[in-house]
């Protein structure tokens, strides 16, 4: 069946729906690509599921400018409480309906963290990772899942130890590249400049400085595994929230968290500076190779920052192979207020919160509610 079937037949189902099924909870935010655009007749899946740093914010964002500037079809699929679908809610790790979209799918952009989804839910993950196309990591996407040992998807877990030896630690370093093991800058304290260490098309119409974020630098395992690596950016270390800060100098530091390696070693968290992001192939056994890009950006205030809003949307047509824009259009569509980055451990919070996926139809995510 052609691409441009499927959705032919998508929506003459959707013609055809039942009214029961017409009257069920919106559980998914799907938005047509703009006629015209480079991006007319593909398909991304954005996957938002992660209690920190405010996924359900930022994909919704990229769905936009994906869909009105570039002309993708988007489909952004939420953590959900199965008791109460339709609304958001992050702190649900076992459930995010609608990764049947992967099917039809031309790109998958994933931004979870620690999540422990059903058979059916990895099997439509693993399904597409066998095929071949292409994955899009956001930051807390390198330890995107956590499993249990008898769990059939164990190996994607984040502290995988098992058998799979070309699985440790876990789908981030299997398919992204690296898995989370250190806040290498001080958390909430020490946020990210990108530093270009390449000519990339994924870097075009980024000029040093302009990939900024309130995130502070992941630590990164050298050399990433794979043939095929470009390093594009490096993460620099600042001594402070914005983006004019200088970077830090060297040890010892005196904040708590500092790693031992730092301690240990050179004692200069920019000297090595981290990997920030890079691109890499992927290949599942029995499946095929795909084109991955992986950063480890991804708090929803580090895309306040148009060059790091440009890096992503650079990197959908890279994962596409089409030519990347000189300067990309990554203006919001809409207001763009993310809040900062928290974890809520009240499992009641985002219940009360009760953000609703239909109303992000008509109007973008906006800071949330206190």
């Amino acid at each position: 069946m052609t691409h441009k079937l499927h959705h032919l037949l998508a929506g003459f189902a959707l013609l055809v729906m039942p009214v029961s099924a017409a009257d069920a909870p919106m559980d998914r935010l799907v938005l047509d690509g703009a006629e015209g655009k480079p991006g007319t007749g593909r398909h991304i899946v954005l996957v938002a599921g992660d209690d920190e740093y405010r996924s359900e914010e930022t994909m919704p964002m990229f769905a936009r400018i994906l869909s009105k500037h570039h002309g993708f079809r988007c489909t952004v699929l939420f953590s959900q409480d199965p008791d109460n679908p339709g609304v958001i809610d992050p702190g649900c790790k076992t459930n995010i309906p609608g990764l049947e979209e992967l099917r039809s799918a031309d790109l998958l952009i994933l931004k979870t963290r620690f999540r422990r989804l059903p058979d059916e839910q990895m099997e439509e993950f693993d399904t597409y990772l066998k095929s071949g196309r292409p994955v899009i990591g956001l930051r807390t996407a390198n330890h995107a899942f956590i499993l249990p040992e008898d769990s059939k998807w164990a190996h994607y877990g984040f502290r995988y130890q098992g058998e799979k030896k070309d699985w440790h630690n876990g789908f981030g370093r299997k398919v992204l590249g690296s898995w989370f093991f250190s806040h290498h800058g001080w958390h909430a304290h020490e946020s990210t400049r990108g530093i270009a260490v390449t000519e990339h098309p994924i870097l075009n119409g980024i000029e040093e400085g302009d990939v900024w974020g309130t995130s502070d630098v992941y630590g990164v395992e050298e050399p990433i595994p794979g043939d095929d690596v470009e390093l594009l950016l490096r993460g620099q270390v600042l001594a402070g929230m914005n983006p004019d800060d200088p970077p830090v100098g060297p040890g010892p530091y005196d904040h708590p968290g500092v790693q031992p390696y730092l301690s240990e070693g050179s004692n200069d968290k920019n000297d090595p500076m981290q990997a920030l992001a890079w691109t890499q192939s992927y290949q599942l056994d029995g499946g095929r190779k795909g084109r991955v890009f992986s950063t480890t950006l991804g708090s929803s205030e580090d895309f306040l920052t148009e060059g790091s809003r440009r890096l992503v949307v650079n990197a959908v047509y890279w994962c596409f192979e089409m030519e990347v824009p000189d300067a990309a259009e990554v203006t919001p569509v809409g207001p763009w207020n993310p809040s900062r980055f928290e974890i809520f451990r009240d499992p009641e919070h985002w219940k009360n919160v009760n953000r609703r996926i239909a109303d992000l139809v008509l109007a973008p995510p906006q800071s949330r509610p206190d």
